[in-house]
């Protein structure tokens, strides 16, 4: 319905020749506060709507604070030489709620199949490492809003074998992070290890760590 056939629908509703005296009083004292009404919704979805920040609505220096402080986040968590590594890396995700994450062409959508996966990896592969150390050789951050950000980044993980040989893991993975209620959480994330991917021989990776991104 067009403005002017909206007008003309309201006034042959409203402006008949049988609207009474007490009807006429009573639509005069309602319209004003339909108006009232309508005027203070536009105004809360448009105060909504402006309130939405995007990446472009950003400072550099906004976008690098986010950024550094996700990079400090994920290095801190994948430190190895701390306790409790499956507690910690699951400590990244959301409490509760969907979580994707895909990894060796299996994708999970749940926390405790996450979970379930983290110590399978560290039951069969991460206790069996000796003096592994987690390197991180490149990290890129895309901040999105202040609330979305995505992380692209590179790691090798040097260690002894249980028969004491020098041995590398390694790999790329993406994680989307959002805040939720104050705290950086991941809701998406792709593993992809270098040892998967047939076509792609481990000299081709650059496995040397960045200053200042080294896990250890």
């Amino acid at each position: 319905m067009n403005r002017q056939t909206s007008c003309l629908a309201r006034e042959s509703l409203y402006s008949g020749p049988s609207m009474t005296r007490s009807e006429s009083t009573i639509f005069s004292r309602l319209v004003p506060r339909l108006v009232l009404v309508a005027a203070s919704t536009s105004l809360l979805i448009g105060s909504l709507a402006c309130g939405a920040r995007s990446a472009s609505d950003m400072s550099a220096s906004e976008k690098k604070a986010i950024a550094d402080s996700l990079k400090r986040l994920v290095v801190s968590t994948y430190d190895l030489s701390k306790p409790d590594p499956v507690k910690r890396l699951m400590s990244l995700y959301p409490d509760s709620g969907r979580v994707i994450s895909a990894s060796g062409g299996v994708i999970t959508t749940t926390r405790p199949q996450l979970e379930q996966g983290i110590k399978a990896f560290w039951t069969y592969v991460g206790q069996n490492m000796r003096n592994p150390r987690w390197e991180w050789t490149s990290m890129t951050v895309d901040v999105l809003a202040p609330d979305a950000a995505v992380m692209t980044s590179t790691y090798r993980v040097p260690h002894l074998t249980p028969t004491g040989m020098n041995h590398v893991i390694g790999g790329a993975w993406t994680a989307v992070f959002q805040k939720r209620s104050g705290r950086w959480v991941i809701i998406q994330e792709h593993l992809s290890d270098v040892q998967s991917n047939p076509n792609l021989p481990m000299g081709q990776m650059n496995m040397t760590p960045q200053g200042g991104q080294g896990g250890h």
